[in-house]
């Protein structure tokens, strides 16, 4: 069942924009959290195969990505994709202040624990400013709305990366289907996206 439709507040800077966003990923993270692993693993096969056709994915020499958890849509397929294709992968480090530095991806055996249960690469850190390098740009969400607001947990972590992006350049979401299209309370301080890939294809936001 999708998740009810949030009322959409006008005011960027209002304070019931963030209580907002806290009651709607309540919501998603409670619909995601009855996914089987299965079911998980499929979409994540089907997102890598959907995004990997993208004219966009096709001609980058550089992908910004992430290396997904728990019920949040797979990206271990899609990342072993890119490499095989030849493609540089940068995967996040977050800093100490949750801002996001860079290092590039060699595979599996090249992730490493890191707080807050995520897996980072090892080796080199390029800076915050590394992923303005990317052709693409694979960020990780629970919502997104038709004109490509995207909610995503709360720490702001992904819109600092997002604001060092070039414009133009593709920034895409993974997300599941029921969570395209939704009315994402927004604040002053949100980047928006040009795509959302799910297990039924990509979707062009704005």
């Amino acid at each position: 069942m999708a998740p009810r439709q949030m009322p959409q507040n006008p005011d960027p800077d209002s304070p019931g924009q963030h209580a907002a966003k806290v009651a709607l990923r309540d919501q998603l993270l409670t619909a995601r959290n009855r996914m089987t692993l299965l079911e998980v693993g499929t979409a994540a096969r089907e997102i890598a195969a959907h995004l990997l056709a993208t004219t966009e994915v096709r001609r980058a020499g550089t992908v910004a990505a992430y290396v997904a958890l728990g019920s949040e849509p797979g990206t271990a397929p899609l990342l072993d994709a890119l490499l095989d294709a030849g493609k540089r992968v940068l995967l996040p480090v977050l800093k100490p202040d949750d801002d996001l530095d860079w290092a590039t991806y060699r595979g599996r055996d090249s992730l490493v624990p890191a707080r807050r249960g995520l897996l980072e690469p090892a080796g080199e850190r390029h800076g915050v400013d590394a992923v303005a390098w990317a052709d693409v740009v694979l960020v990780p969400g629970l919502a997104v709305s038709a004109s490509g607001l995207r909610l995503g947990r709360g720490g702001g972590s992904y819109d600092r990366a997002l604001g060092r992006v070039p414009v133009g350049t593709f920034t895409c979401v993974l997300l599941y289907p029921d969570e395209v299209g939704l009315n994402v309370p927004a604040e002053a301080h949100d980047r928006p996206v040009v795509a959302a890939a799910t297990p039924d294809g990509v979707v062009r936001l704005g």
